[in-house]
C-alpha cells in the first residue's frame, strides 16, 4: 500500500510516499512544493495543485493523509493555508483517492507514543521509522512523512478493527 503523507501550506507543502510493507515503512519519495513569496494567492494555490497532480499522477498513491490544520499563534496564514489545503484534498479527490486526516496530537502519539512529544522528538522517530540518514528538511518533509507512518499504522488497526466488526 502506497501513501501519501502531506503537511499543507502555501509557501511549503511538505509531501511523502512511503509504502507499507507488511509491518515496515519504506520511503519512496519526500520533498516540498514551494511557491514564490508576494506572489499572488491565485497563482500560488495553481502551482500547488498543479504540483501535487503530477507527483500523484507519478507516484500513484493508493491512500491520502492529510495534517488537519492547528493555529495557535499566526492566525493571519489561516485562511492561504487552508486555501491550499483545499486544493490538495480536490487534487487527491479527483484522482479517486482515500483521505484520511489527522491532528498533529494524533500523529504525535502515532509516531512519539506521546500526543505532546515535541517535534525534534517527532523528526527523530521519522528517520528511524524509514531507516533514513538524516532528519528530511524542511520541517514540513518530516511532518508529512510522519502523517504517512500516521496513516499507515491507524489504516491497520482500522483494517483489523473492520474484520472482527464483521464477524
Amino acid at each position: 500500500m502506497r501513501i501519501l503523507g502531506i503537511d499543507p501550506g502555501i509557501a511549503i507543502v511538505g509531501f511523502g510516499f512511503i509504502d507499507k510493507e507488511g509491518s515496515k515503512c519504506v520511503p519512496v519519495q519526500y520533498g516540498c512544493i514551494q511557491t514564490e513569496a508576494h506572489t499572488p494567492d491565485e497563482e500560488r494555490l495553481l502551482h500547488v495543485y498543479e504540483a501535487m497532480v503530477q507527483l500523484i499522477d507519478k507516484y500513484k498513491p493508493d491512500a491520502v493523509a492529510f495534517e488537519k490544520l492547528f493555529f495557535n499563534r499566526n492566525v493571519s496564514t489561516a485562511m492561504p493555508v487552508s486555501q491550499a489545503r483545499g486544493v490538495l484534498i480536490l487534487a487527491a479527490h479527483q484522482k479517486g483517492l482515500p483521505i484520511g486526516e489527522y491532528t498533529p496530537m494524533q500523529v504525535k502519539q502515532a509516531i512519539v507514543g506521546y500526543g505532546k512529544a515535541e517535534k525534534r522528538q517527532v523528526q527523530e522517530m521519522v528517520r528511524m521509522f524509514l531507516k533514513l540518514q538524516t532528519i528530511p528538511k524542511p520541517d514540513d518533509v518530516a511532518d508529512a512523512l510522519a502523517v504517512a507512518i500516521c496513516h499507515a499504522h491507524s489504516s491497520t488497526l482500522n483494517s483489523k478493527l473492520n474484520e472482527v466488526l464483521r464477524k
